[in-house]
């Protein structure tokens, strides 16, 4: 009886499932060479981000193209679909599929697999904040890095072309909200970027520019030490960049951030940073999650209590 071939599926191709499906493809050359094996690979861009770079492709410290790889050229052995998981039968092995094609004829389609990697990453959180879905600029993708330092260019050409002086200082007023790496990244690069810039503006100093960082926690950078976090929060103070800690973004609505401390700072620019969730596809599996909403694991990144499917990453807990 002729053994029907291993059909592996990886939902996501970010970090986790690009390495996940190089490693496959490498240490199983031999099984796809000869059809015994094959990987799909199901992610919603054909490029792979690497996000600790956004922050220098927003400020043209490195070019874009240095943030991302394309998929197809370093998985030159697996099936990637572009388009976006929707749901997962692990029981029956299927998993829901949309991709451009399938959107155009109103429908969906399904893949079906032997074995699961679960890798979707997580998605921006958001609050139910007045103006935030209007005004709030997001910053996870090389897409919004890119317009994020094309919209900070235009605001400093906004502030030099007017004789307005309330539209000049909402202009030069940049409001991050989220004090984790992405945010305080982002804001120095973008803030270094600027200030190199008004050199190249006749009525433009970088003292004219309110830089303001909003954490609702009493440190920034959870991610490392609390020493770092203080460091970090004395260097940003004595580049004149407002860290304001214990203090929440109560609206944005009219482009005015008004924050919990009763602060109101007019702004054109307001960055979103606070923080992720889930990939909403987690909730569409029948795989046992957590209180969080992420995939339930063991030690050998295995899902826990279910035979054939893998999770990593910011899916998995």
């Amino acid at each position: 009886m002729v053994k029907e071939r291993a059909r592996i599926l990886v939902v996501g191709g970010g970090y986790v499932g690009m390495y996940t499906a190089l490693r496959l493809q490498q240490r199983l050359k031999r099984e796809l060479r000869r059809g015994a094996a094959e990987i799909t690979v199901v992610t919603p861009d054909p490029y792979m981000t690497y996000q600790p770079f956004l922050p220098e492709a927003a400020a043209g410290a490195i070019s874009p193209r240095h943030v991302v790889v394309p998929l197809r050229r370093v998985l030159d052995r697996c099936r990637v679909i572009v388009g976006e998981a929707s749901a997962v039968d692990h029981a029956r092995r299927t998993a829901t599929v949309t991709t451009l094609a399938t959107e155009e004829s109103g429908g969906s389609e399904e893949l079906t697999y032997d074995e699961l990697v679960l890798a979707p990453g997580s998605v921006s959180r958001t609050l139910p904040i007045p103006g935030l879905i209007d005004y709030g600029i997001g910053f996870k993708t090389v897409e919004e890095a890119i317009g994020l330092r094309n919209h900070v260019i235009e605001q400093m050409d906004i502030a030099s072309s007017t004789r307005d002086p309330e539209i000049r200082d909402a202009a030069l007023t940049f409001v991050f909200v989220g004090g984790g790496y992405a945010g305080v990244e982002a804001l120095g690069e973008l803030e270094d970027m600027a200030r190199y810039a008004t050199r190249y503006y006749h009525n433009i100093k970088p003292a004219d520019m309110k830089w303001i960082l909003v954490e609702a926690s009493d440190r920034i950078l959870p991610e490392v030490g609390e020493e770092m976090g203080r460091y970090t929060v004395t260097e940003l103070r004595r580049r004149n960049i407002q860290v304001l800690l214990h203090t929440r973004l109560e609206s944005c609505a009219d482009r005015v951030a008004v924050l919990s401390d009763g602060q109101r700072f007019p702004t054109r620019t307001l960055v979103w940073t606070a923080g992720v969730k889930p990939h909403p596809l987690l909730a569409a599996t029948d795989l046992p999650r957590d209180e969080r909403g992420r995939l339930r694991c063991t030690a050998e990144l295995t899902v826990d209590g279910v035979d054939h499917a893998w999770a990593a990453g910011d899916a998995a807990a």
